[in-house]
């Protein structure tokens, strides 16, 4: 067999100090000013914390490269704030970095110890976020490791995280009662969901109800049958009326 034929050591070494050269001048290309970020573009960020939020990632971006990114460090900076869920990194050489913020979206505010706090659906209280325009929970136990504990309270904040928006919005407070979950709606009857579960189509359900001309003047719908509306007080409000509820079909009937 035939032997390949060897290199001279100065070829090997001379290959081998171009590729050193190569990977040293790499990288002093990926820190140097012709990637230096320069442009750094924040969107996602809407919350009561958003300057702070912005603010605090221009600061650790400023110094950066397009082609060095350090990505724990931005996730580092937003770490105090709890709005922040997760970050969008992109690079867009040769100066510019885009960061998209993905947020926590909170669902309403649990009153606790006199103050009202933001909650996502899941439980997780947003301190540090204001509760503007958002329906209040009143919770009976307590907030440990920035988490709803008490289990009435999470399905009260599921039933929240279901709503339509415009519902939502008109949403003014939840609580926990004989039925389970009921809530203020505003310029509208109380709804009662009893618990947590399926809470979409309870709302699919409401949505549907309040906008026949048969519901109007109930005082509540109660939505545990999603597919059998019971509206108490429709029509003329009179004991007889408030004692026996109209049982109203929430789907389209043939």
């Amino acid at each position: 067999m035939d032997r390949l034929p060897r290199l001279p050591w100065r070829v090997l070494a001379g290959l081998a100090c171009a590729l050193i050269g190569l990977g040293l001048g790499g990288l002093w290309f990926r820190d140097s000013s012709f990637a230096k970020v320069e442009q750094v573009s924040i969107t996602g960020s809407t919350s009561s914390e958003s300057k702070q939020v912005r603010d605090a990632l221009t600061s650790v971006a400023d110094g950066m490269s397009t082609l060095h990114v350090d990505a724990q460090a931005l996730h580092d900076a937003v770490k105090p704030f709890t709005s922040v869920a997760d970050l969008r990194i992109r690079p867009d050489f040769p100066h510019d970095l885009r960061i998209e913020v993905i947020e926590h979206a909170p669902v309403a505010a649990v009153e606790s110890g006199g103050s009202r706090v933001p909650a996502t659906g899941s439980g997780l209280v947003l301190t540090g976020v204001r509760a503007d325009d958002l329906p209040t929970i009143v919770n009976k136990g307590p907030l440990a490791d920035g988490r709803v504990q008490d289990k009435h309270t999470l399905a009260a904040l599921a039933v929240a995280a279901a709503a339509p928006a415009e519902l939502r919005a008109r949403s003014e407070k939840l609580w926990w009662g004989d039925d389970g979950v009921a809530l203020d709606l505003r310029d509208g009857p109380e709804l009662i969901f009893g618990g947590g579960d399926a809470a979409r189509t309870k709302w699919t359900a409401a949505a549907r109800v309040l906008g026949e001309e048969s519901a109007a003047g109930a005082t509540y719908l109660d939505l545990r049958i999603p597919k059998l509306v019971a509206a108490g007080g429709v029509g003329p409000i009179t004991p007889e009326a408030t004692a026996t509820p109209q049982v109203l079909p929430s789907e389209p009937q043939p």
